[in-house]
């Protein structure tokens, strides 16, 4: 999509951007924060408008020169995925100035009329889906916080908003990359080892990164791994999958255009722990009221 179509679009739609409320419930709300999906081509510009800030000029990803001139972090994906933001409604402004944290939601029935998943360019995905014939698949991507909000109720927030889509829509299975940063998957051998011996998906769950793009994982042996450590040394988003009783695949890959070394996560909603199940609510309430 180039800088003009993007524009193009937004226009056309412009004149609707105001949705009433009744078109924008809330997900989850803590003090000042709340979270719900964009509803708006303004809401949606100001969350690619963040994910620049913090993969671009934060991570120093480097896009394609259309994003880049534009000061977005666009692709053709963004089109087909629904917007999970969170908002500081005590910032001054309307809602796309308020935005400060977004995670961009694909489910598998719209995946499967367009191109696919995201994660499908760098993981061996389709097998592991195909031996799951009557589960529904949600791929989670682009997850970014702005730093003066990367706290305990920002990320809590992006989690109950994640469960109540999941529940509204009956989706059975999670899946994304996460990130850790650096093109080099040797700087981060102990946490990488730890993922392989401890958490990797087996069985019908197997899924390997695709052969192409394949970096071995097992770099330490299971010995040499401290638990406590290669936890400490995980980015808070990889950690916080773990807690809620997320496996990984085989492999990782490097994304040398974000900078980054990816693996795949693989989160059954059946799987995810009773304790995180009754916090956030059965039913997606915990923090909706």
């Amino acid at each position: 999509m180039t800088v003009e179509v993007a524009e193009n679009r937004i226009a056309a739609t412009r004149a609707n951007s105001r949705a009433p409320e009744a078109v924008k419930p809330v997900l989850g709300r803590l003090g000042s924060l709340e979270t719900r999906l964009a509803v708006t081509p303004e809401e949606v510009r100001a969350a690619q408008v963040i994910r620049y800030r913090v993969f671009v000029e934060e991570m120093g990803a480097r896009l394609p020169p259309a994003a880049m001139l534009a000061g977005l972090d666009f692709d053709a994906f963004d089109d087909i995925c629904d917007h999970l933001i969170v908002l500081d409604t005590s910032l001054d402004g309307d809602a796309p100035d308020q935005i400060v944290a977004t995670y961009r939601l694909l489910r598998q029935e719209v995946a499967e009329k367009h191109s696919g998943f995201y994660s499908a360019d760098e993981f061996d995905i389709a097998p592991m889906i195909a031996r799951h014939p009557g589960k529904r698949f949600l791929e989670l991507g682009r997850s970014c916080v702005l730093p003066p909000y990367r706290t305990k109720r920002t990320v809590e927030l992006l989690w109950q908003g994640n469960w109540a889509y999941a529940l509204k829509h009956n989706l059975d299975v999670m899946i994304g990359c996460a990130s850790f940063p650096g093109a080099f998957p040797e700087f981060h051998a102990l946490a990488l080892s730890f993922l392989h011996h401890n958490t990797m998906a087996s069985g019908d769950w197997t899924v390997r990164a695709a052969p192409n793009r394949y970096r071995n994982m097992d770099l330490m042996p299971s010995e040499a791994v401290n638990p406590k450590r290669a936890l400490m040394a995980m980015p808070p988003l990889v950690k916080g999958y773990l807690r809620l009783g997320a496996m990984v695949g085989e492999g990782a890959v490097v994304d040398h255009a974000f900078g980054t070394t990816d693996v795949l996560i693989v989160l059954p909603v059946e799987s995810i722990s009773s304790r995180y199940v009754n916090y956030y609510g059965a039913d997606a309430q915990r923090f909706a009221s």
